[in-house]
C-alpha cells in the first residue's frame, strides 16, 4: 500500500486517515489511488469510519458491494464490521491498480454478505465461501482472539481477516477470468489441474485426510481442490505484491531492484516482482525476531509455486477484458 500526503499541508496519510493531524479531513479515491480533500464522503464515515470518497450513491464503491451486515444489536458487532469492511476496502484499493472493480471495468461487482456468529437470538454458524459473485465473510474472525484461537486450530500459518478477503475474492475473479477471457479455463487446468472435479467429495476427503503441500502447493487447505489451489495462490500474491508496494512506500531498500522509480503493481515480469518481495519477507521476518514475535511471511516459495504465482499475475496484471480500455 502507498503512504498518502496531506493535500493541504502535505504530512504524511495512512490508509483509512479520515483526518490530517493539521485537522484537514481526508478522503481516498480508490480510482486516482490518492487521498484528497474530504468533498462528498461514504455514508458510512462516521457509523464505520469509511475513509473513501462516495460513488455517486451516498455509499463508497466497498460499501456498496456490502449487501448485508451483522447484527449490530449483538455484542461487538459495530466493530468487527467496520474492521471487516476496512480489510475489504484494502483488498479493493490494492485490485484496483490492476483495473479490477473501477470504474471503467463493466463487469459485475461481487456482492457481500457480511454476517456475525453472534445474533440477538444465539450463536449463528456461519460459513465463509463464494457462490457465483456472492461473497460471505464471518466478521468474527475479525476479533483477534478468535483468529489466533483458530489459527491453532486448523494449524495455519497465517489467518487474517484480510487473508479471508483476498482468498474469497479469488473465487471471484476466477469468474470472471473464466468468462472473459479466451483460453482461461484451458491454461488453468494445465497448471491447477480440473476446476470441474466433485468439489464437495473433495473437500470432505480433505477434512477426513489433509494432504501435506509438499513442495507443489502453498499452503495444505490449497492441495483440497483445484479452486481452492488457485485461491490460495492469488491470495499469496496479493500478499506478497502488497508487501513489497508496501515497502518500498515506507522507504526501504530492497537487494536488486532496479535504480529509479519502481512500482510493484507495474512489473511485468513475476519472478523479478517475487524476488523482490521474497527479500522484504525475509527482512521482515527478522525484525519480527528481534521483538520475539511470528514470522511476517512464514512460507516457502518453491519452483512449483513460483509457477502458480507466476500464472495469476500474469492473469490478474492484465485487467479485466469487460473494461473501457483505450489501448
Amino acid at each position: 500500500m502507498q503512504i498518502f500526503r496531506c493535500p493541504t499541508c502535505g504530512a504524511r496519510l495512512y490508509f483509512g486517515n479520515l483526518q490530517c493531524r493539521c485537522g484537514q479531513a481526508v478522503a481516498f479515491d480508490p480510482d486516482r489511488q490518492m487521498v484528497e480533500v474530504a468533498g462528498s464522503t461514504c455514508a458510512n464515515r462516521t457509523r464505520i469510519a469509511c475513509d473513501w470518497r462516495d460513488d455517486r450513491r451516498g455509499l463508497c464503491r466497498s460499501c456498496a458491494m456490502t449487501r448485508t451486515v451483522p447484527d449490530l444489536t449483538a455484542g461487538d458487532n459495530l466493530r468487527l464490521w467496520s474492521a471487516t469492511e476496512q480489510a475489504k476496502r484494502w483488498m479493493l484499493a490494492g485490485l484496483a491498480r490492476w483495473g479490477w472493480c473501477t470504474d471503467a471495468d463493466a463487469g459485475p461487482r461481487p456482492v457481500f454478505h457480511l454476517l456475525s456468529e453472534e445474533t440477538r437470538s444465539g450463536p449463528a454458524n456461519v460459513v465463509m465461501g463464494h457462490a457465483s459473485g456472492v461473497i460471505t465473510i464471518n466478521v468474527t474472525e475479525a476479533s483477534e482472539p478468535v483468529l489466533v484461537q483458530r489459527r491453532a486450530e486448523f494449524g495455519e500459518l497465517y489467518r487474517t481477516m484480510l487473508g479471508h478477503m483476498r482468498h474469497e475474492m479469488a473465487h471471484y475473479l476466477f469468474d470472471r477470468l473464466a468468462a472473459e477471457r479466451d483460453g482461461f479455463p484451458e491454461a488453468f487446468r494445465a497448471i491447477f489441474g480440473d476446476e470441474r472435479a466433485d468439489y464437495g467429495a473433495a473437500l470432505s476427503a480433505h477434512y477426513a485426510s489433509p494432504r501435506d503441500p509438499g513442495g507443489t502447493h502453498i499452503s495444505a487447505y490449497a492441495t483440497a481442490h483445484p479452486h481452492e489451489d488457485w485461491a490460495e495462490t492469488i491470495a499469496h500474491l496479493l500478499h506478497l505484491v502488497d508487501l513489497l508496494d508496501s515497502a518500498l512506500a515506507a522507504g526501504m531498500r530492497v537487494p536488486g531492484l532496479p535504480e529509479g522509480v519502481y512500482d510493484a503493481y507495474a512489473d511485468l515480469n513475476a519472478g523479478a516482482m517475487l524476488a523482490h518481495a521474497v527479500e522484504v519477507s525475509i527482512a521482515g521476518n527478522h525484525l519480527n525476531r528481534a521483538m520475539d514475535l511470528p514470522d511476517l511471511y512464514p512460507f516457502v516459495l518453491t519452483p512449483q509455486v513460483r509457477a502458480k504465482l507466476a500464472f495469476a499475475h500474469g492473469a490478474l496484471r492484465q485487467g479485466p477484458e469487460s473494461s473501457n480500455k483505450t489501448s
